[in-house]
């Protein structure tokens, strides 16, 4: 039901390419300069300006972007109000999530949401937290699940499941403790995630607590997703620290193990994120959804 060409739109518009739009939408780039040209010539003005091989956005283009967010929101809500008078949930949900979220907490959700909701579609955006906020704030998503602490105010939080960052090794490393104190982990050589992620975020918080820096401790490396630390892990004589959720399978095989920090507990949790206003029904019904899996303490 929607104008497929200010849908067009607004993908090249978000992504500053005809290129990528068209890959996005399965079409075309011919197609793409079809559309945007249609739309041009419909208000008699340019939307977009060419500056070498990239494209901006004119004055009048940032105005019919903000209009077009708004205009496609409402055609995603009635799609799925509609549907409702047929007992039927259709629609689209737009989903960011955290890098540990998206991969260690989400799958068993989106998987059982999509059984019981299989015409809602679904999209998910896998970035840090940091990114995550960036994109509801411009409306690139619906909803989003973000580690640690809220930190931004024309954002609303809300709280959904709890989390535990712990200290982690290669079996074999370290072998005659699973213990150690404060001022020995600060010696060990450690490879954490990447600023902007909310592990990160949370991990600089706590040590704050404590009277100590990121530059006190013997920080290697910055990798930029969990998996790469640890297969980092696996083949080095360093450690990590990761949400109790990411490595489960590690322990089960014994490839990796918990060392545990005297005087250093790290918790946090994970929270829903999303703009100041109503929620996008389909965003509303996985809001639900998920905090009902999660009270029933099936992740």
């Amino acid at each position: 039901m929607s104008d497929f060409r200010l849908k067009v739109f607004h993908t090249a518009a978000k992504n500053l390419s005809f290129t990528k739009a068209a890959t996005e939408l399965c079409i075309s780039q011919p197609a793409v300069t079809k559309h945007i040209h249609e739309l041009e010539r419909e208000y008699d003005i340019r939307l977009f300006v060419r500056l070498g091989n990239k494209i901006l956005l004119t004055e009048a283009g940032k105005l019919v972007l903000k209009h077009a967010e708004t205009i496609l929101a409402d055609y995603r809500n009635l799609e799925y109000e509609i549907h409702r008078f047929n007992d039927k949930h259709s629609g689209e949900l737009r989903l960011g999530a955290s890098t540990t979220i998206a991969q260690y907490v989400l799958p068993q959700i989106l998987a059982g949401f999509s059984a019981k909701y299989p015409d809602i579609r679904i999209s998910l955006t896998d970035s840090n937290s940091s990114n995550i906020e960036k994109a509801l704030e411009s409306g690139e998503i619906d909803l989003g699940l973000i580690e640690g602490i809220a930190r931004n105010s024309s954002l609303k939080y809300l709280p959904f499941i709890d989390d535990e960052l712990v200290a982690v090794t290669r079996t074999g490393f370290l072998p005659e403790t699973d213990e150690i104190s404060l001022s020995e982990f600060c010696q060990f050589p450690l490879v954490l995630r990447e600023y902007g992620s909310g592990t990160l975020d949370i991990i600089i918080e706590e040590l704050a607590k404590r009277g100590l820096r990121l530059s006190d401790l013997n920080v290697r490396m910055h990798i930029g997703s969990t998996e790469g630390i640890k297969s980092y892990l696996r083949c080095s004589n360093t450690m990590g620290i990761l949400s109790a959720y990411s490595f489960r399978r590690e322990l089960k095989e014994r490839t990796l193990k918990i060392v545990d920090i005297i005087d250093l507990q790290i918790r946090r949790q994970f929270c829903f994120a999303f703009n100041h206003g109503q929620l996008s029904p389909s965003a509303t019904q996985f809001l639900r959804f998920a905090t009902k899996v999660a009270s029933k303490n099936l992740l």
